[in-house]
């Protein structure tokens, strides 16, 4: 690597007085490269197995499912990520005439092309299927994942960063980045990303000279997106004890998620679209997503206040709760209210059912006959 390729390296947030210099997008292992976004997306999964864990651990749950479970959700999510790009970009994977060059490139991860909302909906299949065998609470695992969910994006969006992607329109704002336009020339696609529009004609019309370099000036929305999820991430700590009902951390992520991506995929400018309507497909899914989040968090709000606010079982022990998958609501009685002592001098006191009469016959025939 050249000093001067190394120059164009470089990365600013002019308007915070911010340079950080020499950010490279790869490590070199000989002649072969691995690339940070990998990196970065492998240490997401070993931080999320840390919290999956612990949080597991702190509700009574077995933390060796959630192993099993990442273990097998890596292929699928990577997979489904992958499949779910491809599906809005076909024209840029297809060779004509040539199924071998089609497949080669549509299997070229390290060439990027990553969609977080296709290795979600994989996750989602493979934990139903998952739960349904090893015959595990789909809906309390939900709000588990949740916390490694959300970690994983958090430091996944900074693989967009040293990738120099995912970035939004033309900005001159304070929190404006700066990215010089001969680290794309180096990189061999300029051209490319000035054909479908990721680098819009307003960028080139505004570019700006930093160092002697011309740089394009962009809203850094993976800086925004993993803000907003650490936000999420938060929230969801300080609010955990406060749990009302089963699925309740996992509807707000997906609100919280889809109301944060909504408006920040409005920013963007490499969006996928829904065929030529203009539409951005992630925008759109993330709209349902809140819409449906908001309505289903509601109807068991609703739920809850009925039966009085209880506190949710969340550990396997006898505390009153209310038990919700999205759809149903049943309160569920404490055992200290079902079963009433009855003591007895030199005997053993023995458990009484509240509401019960042959029990407490019984006893008292057991008494008698000692």
């Amino acid at each position: 690597m050249t000093q001067i390729s190394e120059y164009f390296r470089n990365i600013f947030f002019p308007n915070l007085g911010i340079t950080l210099k020499n950010i490279g997008d790869h490590i070199s292992i000989g002649s072969f490269e691995i690339r940070f976004y990998g990196i970065i997306i492998m240490i997401g999964f070993l931080l999320a197995y840390v919290l999956v864990t612990k949080e597991a651990k702190r509700t009574g749950q077995n933390p060796e499912t959630y192993l099993d479970f990442i273990l097998i959700l890596i292929i699928p999510a990577i997979l489904g990520a992958r499949l779910y790009y491809i599906l809005f970009r076909l024209d840029q994977y297809i060779v004509k005439g040539d199924a071998g060059a089609t497949i080669k490139a549509m299997l070229n991860i390290r060439g990027g092309g990553l969609a977080i909302y296709g290795g979600i909906i994989a996750g989602i299949i493979t934990a139903v299927i998952f739960c349904k065998v090893r015959k595990v609470n789909f809906v309390l695992m939900a709000d588990t994942a949740t916390f490694g969910i959300l970690i994983g994006q958090i430091l996944g969006r900074f693989g967009n960063f040293f990738n120099r992607e995912a970035f939004g329109a033309y900005t001159n704002s304070k929190m404006a980045m700066a990215i010089p336009l001969d680290y794309y020339r180096s990189e061999g696609n300029l051209d490319y990303l000035e054909r479908t529009g990721v680098i819009t004609q307003k960028m080139l019309d505004n570019v700006v000279n930093i160092d002697g370099m011309d740089c394009i000036t962009v809203h850094p929305t993976f800086l925004y997106e993993s803000l907003w999820n650490l936000i999420l991430l938060v929230f969801l700590f300080i609010y955990r004890k406060h749990k009302k009902f089963k699925g309740e951390f996992a509807l707000i992520y997906v609100g919280g998620y889809g109301l944060g991506r909504f408006i920040i995929e409005g920013l963007r400018s490499d969006s996928l679209m829904i065929g030529s309507t203009g539409i951005k497909v992630s925008q759109a899914l993330a709209l349902v997503c809140f819409i449906a989040a908001v309505i289903l968090l509601v109807i068991n709000y609703v739920k809850c206040a009925k039966n009085g606010w209880p506190a949710v079982e969340i550990s396997g022990t006898d505390d009153q709760h209310v038990e919700t998958s999205g759809t149903e609501s049943r309160s569920v009685e404490t055992d200290s209210a079902k079963k009433q002592p009855v003591e007895d001098s030199g005997a053993e006191s023995q458990p009484v059912e509240a509401g019960g009469t042959e029990t407490l016959k019984a006893h008292e025939k057991n008494r008698e006959n000692k």
